[in-house]
């Protein structure tokens, strides 16, 4: 078995990491002072400079055109993306997770990312012209607006919002919630999934349809914190949909296709959000060791407490497996697809917030009060990172999927229910 990455690997993720170090680094404090300042919910004009650095040395969408072997409904659309397979964008999401603000400054931040990738496979041509197009440019941002307050949504067959035919157009009525990216003035469309025919088939009930966010009807409530971060410009918004009109051209790919579409586009998100976790636990064990090595308690530095010698090796084992996990889960779907990879894509959804949460906790335990200030970015790191044991389905869910797999191996020995 080798373990040895390749020079396409390489390339693109030592690239990614120096312009990490030399342009978005530095910049932070001037990011954070940008977002403090005056209305917090406008676009961050260092994130505007940096992006144009950011193209200029072709570090730009580099997840795009997405590599699935899936042919696009439509392929008369062309556009210039490095088309990274899911392998090699793997390793550039874990440098970019080290950095909160780093993905959108490569085009790369979610949900955009999942939104393009669905434009691309699905959309029509008329579609990506209008909407694709600006997001690859990086002129818009966009939404998805799935999840509802009033229903279990990670399954997806519960959701309740309706979209309905009448004449050339449809009428949606529901509402979502946490819609991230809707507090950004620049997120002009969302991605609205809801049912076309609740007397369908269970998965053949839902639709996707494009709602552009200025049509009449659709109303942001309220933006929702996360452990009291309210995540300013991104946000993450709880939406209205009341009578809200649109053409019936913005249907994606076809009335009950929703789940389809839903499946496709969440294995590849999953990866992504899996990997920058892993840079976020990296950026945690450095500063976790910075502190132990500096920091004296009781006459003695904290680095030589059999304690932190003890837990500082264990989040060092625990990111190189789950590394490991995760670039395997990414290599399988390159080989043989997303559907063959869908075990490895649970196991590494359950597996990274975990062992990131663990020591994400341990850092800020060494820093002490200093921990669960905004001094060193751990607190937030956390309540982000806490998200992503519910984002793209809960834990619940993978383990349920993980254990039936194992329980189908001894199909034999099953007992009968009484």
């Amino acid at each position: 078995m080798d373990f040895t990455l390749g020079q396409r690997e390489t390339h693109f993720q030592d690239r990614v990491r120096d312009f990490i170090a030399r342009e978005i680094r530095p910049r932070t404090p001037q990011y954070r002072a940008q977002v403090a300042q005056g209305d917090r919910w406008q676009h961050v004009p260092v994130i505007e400079e940096v992006k144009s650095l950011a193209k200029a040395e072709r570090l730009w969408n580099l997840f795009m055109p997405p590599h699935s072997g899936q042919p696009p409904v439509d392929d008369s659309f062309r556009f210039e993306g490095e088309q990274l397979t899911n392998l090699e964008y793997a390793l550039c999401a874990e440098e970019m997770g080290r950095i909160e603000w780093a993905p959108e400054c490569f085009n790369c931040s979610a949900p955009d990312t999942g939104n393009m990738e669905v434009l691309h496979r699905y959309g029509t041509l008329a579609q990506k012209e209008q909407w694709l197009r600006p997001l690859m440019h990086g002129e818009i941002r966009s939404a998805f607006l799935m999840t509802e307050p009033a229903v279990a949504s990670s399954d997806a067959t519960n959701v309740e919002t309706r979209i309905e035919r009448d004449g050339d157009e449809y009428v949606i009525n529901g509402r979502k919630w946490w819609s991230s990216g809707t507090g950004d003035p620049r997120c002009k469309v969302a991605i609205v999934m809801g049912k076309t025919d609740p007397e369908a088939s269970r998965h053949a009930q839902q639709s996707m349809i494009l709602v552009p966010l200025d049509t009449p009807g659709v109303t942001i409530e309220r933006m929702l914190p996360v452990f009291g971060y309210d995540h300013a410009p991104h946000g993450h918004g709880e939406v209205s949909l009341t009578d809200v009109r649109v053409p019936a051209d913005n249907i994606l790919l076809g009335e009950g296709r929703g789940f389809e579409i839903a499946q496709g586009r969440l294995g590849p998100g999953r990866i992504h959000h899996c990997m920058r976790t892993i840079g976020a636990a990296e950026e945690a064990i450095d500063a976790m060791g910075r502190r132990l090595v500096s920091r004296i308690a009781f006459r003695k530095r904290l680095s030589d407490q059999s304690i932190w010698e003890q837990r500082i090796a264990r989040a060092r084992i625990d990111i190189e497996m789950t590394r490991l996990l995760c670039l395997k889960a990414a290599d399988m779907m390159d080989k043989a697809g997303n559907k063959a990879a869908h075990l490895e894509i649970s196991m590494i959804k359950v597996q990274a917030p975990g062992m990131a949460l663990s020591i994400i906790d341990d850092a800020i335990q060494a820093h002490g009060g200093a921990g669960v200030s905004d001094d060193f970015d751990l607190a937030a790191a956390w309540a982000n990172i806490r998200t992503l044991r519910l984002a793209d389905g809960p834990d619940e869910v993978h383990n349920r999927t993980i254990a039936r797999h194992e329980f189908a191996r001894h199909a034999e020995h099953m007992a009968e229910r009484p």
